[in-house]
């Protein structure tokens, strides 16, 4: 138990356009990643283990398979306060739209938070990450701050494309700008080395402080700031309005963070995952994430061919020869086949045999991929539906980008993806 009182909220109710068609189906905080998880359950982890128990998750966007897996994952005993909750966007007899921006959707649910926390932490629900988040609290604490904001050291390179602030040697926050891409103002945000220096960083080249869409408020404030006004953003309205009449303090974070926004930084993201010494690393026993227990059998190989890859829970792999990718749970794979750096979100369930016999007379595959197919730099969505013979490779950016080709799959970053229950017949080459 911490000293402190904390509330956390995490704003899952995003669209995620550019990772579609990943969110063709689903919100960004529920799509698979790394073989067995959804992104949510890291935010919701990082929370666990910093001792944070009392959840708020806000949803809104195509929130459907969100809700059902945080209800059948996330549940604590009858003997605690702890909880994680939904609030869903909901019409009331006060307000009758949807959440127009981050802080309008915090604004639509302050009462339901009124009685619960000294402090409130806002975070994303999907970003890939491990934080302690009392380490952050502490900080806001020790500096007095009424916001704090976690940022993290990037090059200027990298500054036009965050909402970058600029930093006092003490932390305090001076200014605030979203993607700044004038070249006098990006350098006139640069942050001090004495200001890396309180937090044992080296900057490195890094002279810009981005913000991680991380926040603590001291409870009142937060109430002030959004009761009496009609802000829709944290980023764009609230934090530069804050900083002017506000102690506004930057905490520095120097691991490894990635807002998983785009399907190449989606891809690049699970590439990494299967490295010797992965930046993002899912095997730690002291801070596992956590996710829905399937209790699904082990994986089996037969006669299979596996180098650098993660499979996941329930998945049978025939004679396929596979590289460097990700392979999620219950995924099919038939004989002859080749899956070369390849993530395959796997199945929501085991098809019967009589099933596959009317997938036969119905002349479609069945679900999972099947004999002597040849996959390169692809994504895989759930029960997609693969048949014989089929090719697919990576094609050059540019050619037919975004385009949904006779809804079977989409073109993006040079990059293939096969959407959600797609079907792909046999003989097919993309």
């Amino acid at each position: 138990m911490t000293p402190y009182r904390v509330v956390s909220l995490i704003l899952a109710g995003g669209q995620g356009s550019r990772l579609y068609p990943l969110t063709k189906l689903r919100s960004k905080p529920a799509v698979p990643i790394g073989g067995k998880y959804r992104l949510v359950d890291v935010t919701i982890s990082n929370c666990l283990h910093s001792g944070f128990r009392q959840i708020f998750i806000i949803t809104q966007f195509a929130a459907e398979s969100l809700h059902r897996h945080i209800f059948s994952t996330y549940r604590f005993d009858n003997f605690t306060k702890d909880f994680v909750t939904i609030l869903s966007a909901q019409q009331t007899l006060e307000n009758r739209n949807w959440y127009q921006g981050t802080a309008d959707a915090v604004r639509q649910n302050l009462r339901f938070i009124r009685k619960y926390g000294d402090y409130v932490l806002i975070l994303s629900g999907d970003h890939l990450y491990r934080m302690d988040y009392r380490q952050l609290v502490e900080y806001h604490i020790e500096k007095n701050a009424d916001i704090t904001i976690s940022t993290i050291p990037v090059k200027e390179a990298e500054a036009s494309q965050l909402g970058i602030l600029q930093a006092s040697p003490e932390g305090e926050i001076h200014a605030f700008v979203e993607k700044p891409t004038v070249p006098e103002v990006l350098h006139s945000l640069r942050t001090p080395e004495q200001a890396f220096r309180q937090f044992g960083i080296e900057a490195g080249g890094r002279a810009y402080l981005a913000s991680m869409g991380i926040y603590v408020f001291k409870r009142e404030v937060l109430f002030d700031l959004l009761a009496n006004t009609t802000d829709q953003d944290f980023g764009k309205d609230v934090i530069p309005s804050a900083i002017k009449t506000h102690r506004v303090f930057a905490y520095m974070f120097d691991g490894y963070w990635e807002d998983i926004g785009t399907i190449r930084s989606f891809y690049e993201a699970h590439m990494q995952l299967v490295d010797y010494e992965p930046k993002f690393n899912f095997y730690n026993e002291e801070r596992p994430i956590y996710t829905h227990p399937r209790f699904l059998p082990p994986v089996k190989l037969l006669d299979a061919e596996i180098n650098n890859a993660i499979l996941g829970d329930g998945a049978i792999v025939t004679g396929a020869r596979i590289n460097h990718s990700i392979i999620g749970i219950r995924s099919i794979i038939e004989n002859g086949s080749v899956l070369n750096r390849v993530i395959m979100m796997g199945a929501d369930f085991y098809e019967t045999p009589e099933q596959k016999e009317s997938n036969a007379r119905k002349g479609i595959p069945n679900v999972g991929i099947g004999r002597n197919c040849s996959i390169e730099n692809a994504i895989i969505d759930k029960n997609a539906r693969i048949g014989d013979d089929v090719t697919i490779r990576k094609k050059d950016p540019g050619v037919n980008e975004g385009e949904e080709l006779h809804s079977q799959y989409v073109i993006r970053d040079g990059i293939v993806i096969i959407p959600k229950n797609a079907i792909i017949h046999s003989g097919t080459t993309i």
